[in-house]
């Protein structure tokens, strides 16, 4: 069982442009054979694994470029920008977005602790990182194939595709992922609470003191290790995910206005002065730019 299986199997089954169903709920295919710089996106819980090419995720400035050595974790909701610059028909990205499920990485990380079971000691993610990069091994290799194969038959899939995707959540927390995940899926994990609130509600209002309060923490406190999980400020982060989520919904052909408040702007002058600071463009400046680009459903998802 190799990563060549995996491409092979993503090249068959993924012959359109972004992403294509497995049938396995929260394990999607993509491919892409045109490049992309790196856009405004919003990542929920999630593994991005490339088998053929590069993909390249920016946060706070820092710059993660990652191909088939490595796979890209992200715990927890995460406003990023995200492109594919070097797929091309000669080079085309191929490859794996995997929704992590909190109730399956919860039971296992209690099981794994239970039974002094413990990730990958070496290279692990440094912990004051929203996400990172991990090394493939072989234990994540073989799960994602198993997973794969269930597409060749409908039945397979129904009856073993739980207990398959359960064995590649174990095989992301038994890698050098592992330690990472646990901030955000294991005992004690308000802030990833507190993310997971934001996301859901960013079109209502959200204050620092009822984040804080959600996580059973002073403000002071809450502040601290918000900022040690994401490098934000709770506000930095609040802006930032209602900026991302707005500049998708633009590009996706939503009207400013209503893309405004739907990320819970009531002033439209203050969107307009956020968005232009953070993009460098207003958001009628990017609904053009967007509409001239090519590729855009895929980088949307992915």
């Amino acid at each position: 069982m190799s990563k060549e299986d995996i491409k092979q199997l993503i090249a068959q089954r993924a012959v359109q442009e972004g992403l294509t169903e497995t049938g396995i709920s929260g394990v999607q295919l993509f491919r892409a054979t045109q490049a992309i710089p790196c856009v405004p996106v919003v990542y929920d819980p999630c593994i991005v694994a490339i088998v053929s090419g590069t993909k390249e995720a920016v946060f706070d400035g820092q710059r993660h470029v990652y191909g088939d050595g490595q796979y890209l974790c992200c715990p927890v909701s995460m406003p990023i920008k995200a492109g594919t610059p070097e797929a091309s028909l000669a080079t085309p990205l191929f490859g794996v977005l995997i929704s992590l499920d909190q109730r399956i990485m919860a039971e296992l990380i209690l099981e794994m602790d239970n039974s002094g079971a413990h990730s990958a000691a070496s290279h692990r993610i440094p912990p004051n990182q929203s996400i990172g990069l991990a090394r493939w091994d072989n234990s994540f290799t073989e799960a994602l194939l198993r997973v794969l194969q269930l597409g060749d038959s409908k039945t397979d899939t129904a009856i073993l595709g739980a207990s398959r995707l359960r064995e590649l959540h174990y095989a992301i927390l038994k890698g050098e992922a592992g330690e990472f995940a646990r901030q955000s899926f294991g005992p004690g994990n308000a802030i990833a609470r507190s993310i997971a609130h934001v996301s859901s509600n960013l079109g209502t209002a959200i204050s620092i003191e009822d984040m804080a309060d959600r996580a059973g923490m002073s403000r002071a406190v809450f502040h601290r290790k918000f900022k040690q999980m994401t490098t934000l400020s709770p506000i930095q982060f609040v802006k930032a995910m209602r900026l991302n989520n707005a500049a998708m919904m633009v590009a996706g052909g939503t009207s400013i206005n209503e893309a405004a408040f739907e990320v819970g702007y009531v002033s439209l002058s203050q969107f307009s002065r956020e968005f232009k600071r953070m993009y460098g463009q207003s958001p009628r400046q990017w609904a053009e730019t967007q509409k001239s680009a090519t590729g855009l459903r895929l980088q949307r998802e992915i």
